[in-house]
């Protein structure tokens, strides 16, 4: 890399660059995080039994929604490079094919998560948390395919650098959220009371009114036109599809290792009491409210990358992709900071059971501890991703949470009759221990991978 590369004016210029896109996505990232917040706040409030239900019914989803995330992400490097390369007259092709993709993936997903819904039928639960826990999945999985064409449309957006329109759209749906909550969970103006079901329909409601408003915003706007991809009706194009898959499974793979590894633990911990599982979701909810941050610059360097890669300046890339990664970092030690000093207020803020709120805050320690590598892992597998290269992030992680952190979790969390020494379970702590051990493997094979291909790439174009 040229070493003119590395001056402090050329990595300030690089980060404002990045944060300049990435800060109206976190803007939407928090809204989006913030109704899963109000679900579980909301809930809590009406009972443990309710915001039981709705964590075992949002740990379902999420897995199945991040998963869906992630194989529709193909679409971000390829328009970035495409506009990178000045291609402009490919995105329009693209993006419609990707639509395609997204209606197909995203029925698949919802008759996945119909299916899912019956795992609450073999475990042992309270019958009023389980039927509330399988008609949060099944009402939600009707939002499925609208997320994914909607996601299709986030990275063609974010691709030409245009995030603001995401940004406004979930605050919008932040505030109907919380009012179809308000008025669903407690039954308000002679509406039904449906407690954490109610939460359910407010979100089938907002995702397709987030699919509803980024099309009509981006028909208005100019600067969509010369890639407007809704011009003419094009059939499925199955090479094409193919090759978005080629990117996007490996990804969705990627992203459910990990989303599986965080979900499970409610389901795992269930025999444990509602309040277990509360406690859980309780610190898993902030965790991820704090994540967005590192998300957003993540989805933002791929963008940054991809433009760089088609521009043909490898050097650029990988010096895009390093200041992105100190970046994180730089956010991660700010939130560990501060989620280790204010465990305890966090915690209250979410319930007013004292258990409840006094195991949260034991497992929000350990959701400190994790912040460096939580952010390595994310920015430098999305830099692996703004280079096209999906499929070295799927073995890593599945090795990281499937190979160390579930496992090991099971171990501590569970303590299971056939170990061969005495043990007593450490439930959900035991869980958010392995999380730990997880994403520190995730985030060194992460560092080691991105350093080797961004070296390879550029001795490839040295003279």
């Amino acid at each position: 890399m040229p070493l003119k590369r590395l001056t402090t004016p050329a990595i300030k210029t690089e980060a404002a660059a990045l944060w300049q896109l990435a800060w109206p996505m976190l803007i939407g990232q928090l809204a989006t995080v913030g109704m899963a917040v109000a679900d579980v706040a909301m809930a809590g409030h009406a009972s443990a039994e309710d915001l039981a239900a709705v964590s075992l019914g949002a740990s379902v989803w999420s897995i199945i929604i991040v998963t869906l995330m992630g194989v529709m992400m193909s679409v971000n490097p390829t328009v970035a490079h495409h506009v990178g390369a000045e291609e402009h007259h490919l995105i329009p092709h693209v993006v419609r094919q990707a639509l395609w993709k997204a209606l197909g993936v995203g029925v698949v997903a919802l008759l996945a998560a119909q299916a899912s819904a019956l795992i609450f039928d073999v475990m042992q639960l309270d019958p009023a948390v389980r039927d509330m826990a399988k008609a949060f999945v099944q009402v939600t999985s009707f939002a499925l395919p609208a997320f994914a064409c909607y996601r299709v449309l986030y990275g063609y957006s974010a691709s030409l650098n245009e995030t603001k329109p995401m940004m406004v759209i979930a605050l919008l749906a932040l505030g109907i959220n919380i009012l179809l909550n308000w008025l669903l969970i407690y039954g308000k103006f002679g509406l039904p009371r449906l407690g954490g079901v109610g939460c359910a329909w407010a979100t089938l409601v907002c995702v397709w009114f987030n699919l509803l408003a980024l099309l009509w915003w981006m028909k208005r706007s100019p600067v969509y036109r010369q890639t407007w991809p809704f011009t003419r009706y094009e059939a499925p194009h199955g090479p094409e599809i193919r090759k978005l898959l080629h990117i996007g499974l490996p990804i969705g793979v990627t992203y459910f290792a990990e989303s599986s590894a965080f979900g499970l633990i409610a389901l795992l911990v269930a025999e444990f009491g509602a309040a277990e599982v509360a406690a859980h979701q309780i610190a898993l909810n902030f965790s991820s409210l704090v994540f967005m941050v590192p998300l957003s610059l993540s989805v933002a360097l791929i963008t940054r990358i991809g433009h760089a890669l088609g521009e043909g300046d490898p050097a650029a890339a990988r010096f895009r992709a390093w200041v992105g990664v100190g970046v994180s970092l730089a956010f991660a030690m700010v939130s560990a900071t501060f989620i280790a000093l204010f465990n305890h207020q966090i915690a209250a803020a979410y319930t007013s059971d004292a258990a409840v709120a006094a195991t949260a805050a034991h497992l929000l320690i350990f959701a400190a501890l994790f912040q460096l590598s939580d952010a390595t892992q994310v920015s430098t597998s999305s830099a692996i991703r703004g280079y096209k290269v999906t499929r070295p992030p799927m073995v890593i992680h599945m090795a990281a949470f499937w190979g160390f952190s579930l496992p090991l979790g099971c171990i501590l969390g569970l303590a299971p009759d056939w170990l061969p020494w005495r043990q007593e379970p450490m439930a959900a702590q035991g869980f958010w221990i392995s999380l730990v051990v997880g994403l520190t493997v995730a985030a060194l094979g992460l560092t080691w991978f991105l350093d080797r291909l961004s070296r390879r790439r550029l001795m490839r174009h040295a003279p």
